[in-house]
C-alpha cells in the first residue's frame, strides 16, 4: 500500500462520516416540523374543539362507551399513542441490532407516521375519534423512528463530537419548524384572503407537516448506511426477549440504569409541556390561535441557539452540570408559568422564551450524554430502552394533565405537578456518577462529561 494511499485514507473517511452526520441532521428537520405544528401548536386546540362540537350536554364525549370530558381527550389520546409506542419500539429495536437493517425500518415508521398526519386533513365536524385514532398512529410512528434515528448517533460520531453532532440536529429540527411555522402563521392569519376558513387552514397546516415530514425523509434515507450483522432468526418473534435481555444487561451497569430512570422523570416534563402548552393557553389562558403561532415560533427560534449555546457550555463544563442547569431554568420557568395572568400575551411570549432557551440543549445533550454509556453494537436496543424513557414512557404527564382537568376543571392546576418532574429529575441526575458509567458501558471517557 502506498503512502499517498495511507494519507487519504482518513481524510475519505472522515469526509464519508461528515457526510453521514449531515444526512442525519435532516431527520430532525424532517419530522420536528410534526412535533412543531401538529403536536404543539394546532393539533391541541383543534382536536379539543372538536370533541367539544361532539359532546354531550354536560360537556363529554364516550369513546368506546366510557365517559371523557371534551377537554382531556387530547391528553389521553396522548398517552394512549404512548402505551402503543411502549408495545412497537422494542420490537423496531431489536430487529435493527439483529439484522443491522435500520434504514428499512426507519422508513416504514417515517411514512406511516407522515401518511397518518396527512390524513389529519379530514379531521372535521364531530370526528373525533378519527383524530384521536390518526393522532396515536402518528405519535407512535414518530417514537419509534426516534428510536432507529437516534441509534445513529454512536456510528456516525466519535465520543469527542457527539454533544456537538447531538445539538446541530435538534437545530436543524427547531429551525424547520420555525420555517414551517412563519408559513402556518401567514396562512392561518390571512385565510380569508386565501379562500379559506379558519379550520381549513388548520387541516392545511396540519396534513402539510406529513408531506413536509415524508419527503425530506428521503435525504436521511439516501445517505446513512447500514452496518449489517449476522441475522439469527426472527426479530419479531425475539423483540420482547431482547428487551428483556437488555433490561439484564443493563443490570450490570447500574449507572446507566440511573441515568435512565433520571432521564425519564425530568424528560415527561419536558413532553407534556410541548403537548399541552397550547391547550392551556388557549383554554386557561384565552389566547388566540395567531398568538399561540407566534410564541411556539419564538420557542423554535430561540431553540436553535439554545441549542447551540448549550452543545458550547457542555465543552467547557459537561454535559451533565449544563443538563442539570438547564432543570433549574425549567423548574423556575414553569413555576412562574402558573401564575400567569389569562388574556396577557406578553407575559405568555416571556415564558416562551424562557422554554426556547432551555428546550433543545437539554433533550440534545441527553441523549449525546446517553451515547456514550452505550456498550458498542447495542445501540437500537439501548436507544429502544432510552427511546422508551423519552416518549415510551412520558405517558403519566399528560395522564396527570387530562386527570387534572377532569377533577377541577382548570389546567392551570396541573402546572404544578410538572414542576416536580424536573425537582426530581434534578436531584436523581445530581447522584449519577456519569464518568464511572462510561467506564462500565466499555467506552472511553471524554475530557469533559
Amino acid at each position: 500500500m502506498s503512502t499517498d494511499t495511507v494519507r487519504t485514507e482518513p481524510a475519505d473517511e472522515a469526509a464519508e462520516r461528515r457526510r453521514e452526520q449531515r444526512g442525519w441532521y435532516f431527520y430532525d428537520w424532517a419530522c420536528s416540523v410534526y412535533s412543531t405544528s401538529v403536536l404543539t401548536v394546532f393539533l391541541g386546540p383543534y382536536l379539543t374543539s372538536v370533541a367539544e362540537h361532539a359532546a354531550d350536554a354536560e360537556g363529554f364525549v364516550h369513546p368506546l362507551g366510557v365517559p371523557v370530558r371534551a377537554g382531556s381527550f387530547f391528553a389521553y389520546a396522548v398517552s394512549a399513542s404512548v402505551v402503543l409506542s411502549i408495545l412497537v419500539m422494542p420490537v423496531a429495536g431489536a430487529a435493527a441490532d439483529r439484522t443491522g437493517r435500520k434504514k428499512p425500518l426507519l422508513a416504514a415508521a417515517a411514512y406511516l407516521g407522515a401518511a397518518a398526519t396527512t390524513g389529519m386533513f379530514f379531521l372535521e365536524g364531530d370526528r373525533y375519534l378519527l383524530g384521536g385514532a390518526l393522532l396515536v398512529v402518528a405519535n407512535a410512528s414518530v417514537a419509534v423512528s426516534m428510536v432507529l434515528y437516534n441509534s445513529y448517533l454512536p456510528q456516525i460520531a466519535p465520543p469527542e463530537e457527539r454533544d456537538a453532532v447531538s445539538s446541530r440536529g435538534w437545530a436543524f429540527g427547531y429551525a424547520a419548524g420555525s420555517l414551517v411555522l412563519v408559513a402556518n402563521l401567514v396562512l392561518f392569519t390571512g385565510h380569508d384572503s386565501f379562500g379559506v376558513s379558519e379550520s381549513t387552514a388548520v387541516r392545511i397546516c396540519l396534513a402539510s407537516a406529513g408531506i413536509w415530514w415524508g419527503a425530506f425523509t428521503l435525504v436521511p434515507l439516501t445517505r446513512l448506511r447500514d452496518r449489517r450483522t449476522r441475522a439469527s432468526g426472527g426479530p419479531s418473534v425475539h423483540g420482547w426477549r431482547q428487551l428483556a435481555a437488555t433490561v439484564r444487561d443493563m443490570r450490570g451497569k447500574p449507572l446507566t440504569l440511573a441515568f435512565l430512570l433520571a432521564y425519564l422523570v425530568y424528560n415527561d416534563g419536558i413532553q407534556t409541556v410541548i403537548s399541552q402548552a397550547s391547550v392551556y393557553g388557549s383554554e386557561e389562558l384565552g389566547l388566540s390561535q395567531s398568538t399561540l403561532i407566534v410564541a411556539v415560533l419564538l420557542v423554535q427560534v430561540l431553540a436553535v441557539g439554545g441549542a447551540l449555546g448549550m452543545g458550547r457550555l457542555a465543552r467547557v463544563y459537561g454535559a451533565k452540570r449544563t443538563i442539570l442547569g438547564s432543570l433549574v431554568a425549567w423548574t423556575v420557568t414553569l413555576g412562574a408559568g402558573y401564575f400567569l395572568p389569562a388574556g396577557r400575551p406578553v407575559w405568555f411570549f416571556v415564558l416562551a422564551a424562557g422554554i426556547g432557551l432551555v428546550l433543545g440543549g437539554s433533550q440534545a445533550l441527553s441523549r449525546s450524554l446517553f451515547s456514550h454509556l452505550v456498550p458498542r453494537g447495542k445501540e437500537a436496543e439501548y436507544f429502544s430502552a432510552y427511546e422508551m424513557s423519552d416518549r415510551g414512557m412520558s405517558w403519566l404527564g399528560p395522564l396527570l394533565f387530562g386527570l387534572t382537568y377532569q377533577l377541577t376543571g382548570s389546567y392551570r392546576d396541573a402546572i404544578v405537578s410538572l414542576v416536580a418532574f424536573f425537582v426530581i429529575g434534578f436531584v436523581l441526575l445530581a447522584r449519577v456518577s456519569v464518568g464511572q458509567a462510561v467506564r462500565d458501558a466499555g467506552n472511553p471517557v471524554p475530557d469533559r462529561i
